[in-house]
């Protein structure tokens, strides 16, 4: 009873993920983000752009700032130079600075957190969606999102677009999207570096097994070892 219980919660937990993953998004062509979390000086870009446009309304409230510096390899002091605009402790956790009250007045809702959005809705949902604003004066700030339309969030990065090629604002946005990645999941990188660790031990020990193998049947093979009438 207790595994059909965990199997089906399991289920409707892949089913909730599934349903945010294609929500606001359904029938919308997304744009491959190609994000690589082991490519350090992308993460390390996306951070402070994220600092720069994005921590102003958004927070990633289950990251901390010290957390960040370690893994992207950041020294503290320049993550508290450049880095930190909402606290003074590098162990804070990342909050945005827009009181609730004054979000909910400007854009009528609460910006979401933005720990877990990569994971929820997947990399190329992001990548797409900063990507996929366009004029609309009917808006109230004058822009609509091809992905999630009627989105209350401005265009944040219209300024990058106007002044980058169009090559170097797509990397600027997969930038983004990559620390994103990183954030909604940060032990990856940690399990990446085990998990080469842990098949180079099992090569290694697929190899003396078969030499075990082979040590122990020789005798069979040979009619060394018979058995017992």
């Amino acid at each position: 009873m207790k595994t059909l219980f965990n199997t089906t919660l399991s289920a409707v937990a892949a089913m909730i993920i599934s349903f945010n993953a294609t929500a606001g998004g359904a029938g919308v062509h997304l744009d491959p983000a190609n994000t690589d979390i082991n490519d350090e000086a992308s993460l390390q870009r996306g951070a402070q752009s994220f600092m720069n446009y994005c921590s102003g309304c958004h927070s990633i409230e289950l990251m901390r700032y010290n957390r960040i510096a370690k893994d992207l390899n950041i020294s503290e002091t320049d993550m508290a130079n450049n880095l930190m605009f909402n606290a003074e402790k590098t162990g804070s956790t990342i909050f945005s600075s827009m009181p609730d009250d004054g979000a909910k007045e400007w854009f009528g809702t609460t910006p979401p957190d933005l720990s877990l959005t990569a994971r929820a809705r997947g990399t190329d949902w992001v990548y797409t969606y900063l990507k996929g604003f366009y004029a609309d004066d009917s808006r109230p700030y004058g822009v609509n999102n091809h992905v999630l339309e009627n989105a209350s969030m401005p265009d944040v990065l219209w300024q990058l677009k106007q002044d980058k090629s169009e090559r170097a604002f797509n990397q600027d946005v997969r930038d983004i999207t990559n620390f994103l990645d990183y954030v909604a999941e940060p032990v990856k990188l940690i399990r990446y570096e085990i998990g080469v660790k842990v098949l180079g031990f099992l090569f290694i020990l697929f190899i003396l097994a078969y030499l075990l193998k082979k040590e122990y049947w020789k005798d069979v093979k040979y009619g060394k070892w018979r058995a017992k009438d």
